[in-house]
């Protein structure tokens, strides 16, 4: 395997690195996240493009140091048997995928909970009212204060960073290389990747649905690190099933 960075992945590092010097230079830390991290779609400030362009936001140095370690260390590898034209294209929707599994994880999460509110008086504008303001005007029991703050959460939530991306990519390492042996810092023990990157995203899984951190930070988008893996996963099944050159293309 050549050693070095490729095209793709050395403009990805780049523009990486532009957009989070702009968000740290520029509006005081607020702007580019109001104009480019992923909003939940109910919310105000939610646009289309935000679906591209979270992936090359990150929140803070260490989220974009780790990440851009990982597209530079997998991502090279893989562009090298993909191509540049075929790696972007999967790279980019591996994040659409992890955007899209996330906001239906939200989703899920969100529409019981607005509908017990609908059943219980509420409408559609105050509850938006509510979870924009954070101010209640009314008397609500316990549970309906549970519920609007769990709603909130979600209302309010952003998604950046190019992880889910990164997810596709770490898939497409291990299926093209699933003997390579790969280890986490502070686990330094030698593991095939064919079994390390199932256990990766088996720990997110578990993480999304218990709340409970392994290895990474508390907010993390546990679901759009599965998201991101699953699309990768079905993308390289479709590749290789329906392809007679199996993966570039070019």
């Amino acid at each position: 395997m050549r050693q070095g960075i490729t095209d793709a992945v050395k403009h990805l590092l780049i523009i990486n690195v532009i957009m989070f010097i702009g968000t740290i230079s520029i509006g005081n830390g607020q702007l580019f996240y109001e104009w480019f991290a992923l909003y939940f779609p109910k919310n105000q400030l939610f646009q289309p493009w935000q679906l591209l362009t979270h992936m090359f936001m990150h929140g803070d140095i260490m989220h974009i140091l780790f990440n851009m370690f990982a597209l530079w260390m997998f991502g090279s590898a893989v562009e090298q048997v993909f191509g540049t034209k075929k790696f972007v294209t999967f790279y980019l929707l591996s994040g659409f995928g992890a955007a899209f599994i996330m906001l239906a994880f939200y989703y899920f999460q969100y529409s019981p909970l607005e509908a017990e509110l609908f059943s219980s008086g509420f409408d559609s504008e105050e509850i938006k009212k509510i979870l924009s303001t954070n101010s209640i005007s009314r008397e609500i029991t316990v549970d309906q204060r549970s519920m609007l703050q769990e709603m909130f959460d979600i209302f309010n939530s952003t998604m950046v960073g190019a992880s889910g991306a990164i997810m596709g990519v770490l898939v497409a390492f291990g299926m093209l290389f699933p003997e390579s042996k790969l280890m986490l810092i502070f686990l330094p023990i030698p593991i095939k990747a064919k079994y390390f990157i199932p256990g990766i995203i088996a720990l997110d899984l578990f993480s999304a649905f218990t709340g409970q951190s392994i290895f990474s930070p508390s907010n993390t988008a546990y679901m759009a690190h599965v998201g991101g893996a699953l699309t990768g996963f079905l993308l390289m099944y479709f590749w290789k099933k329906n392809e007679r050159d199996k993966y570039r293309w070019n």
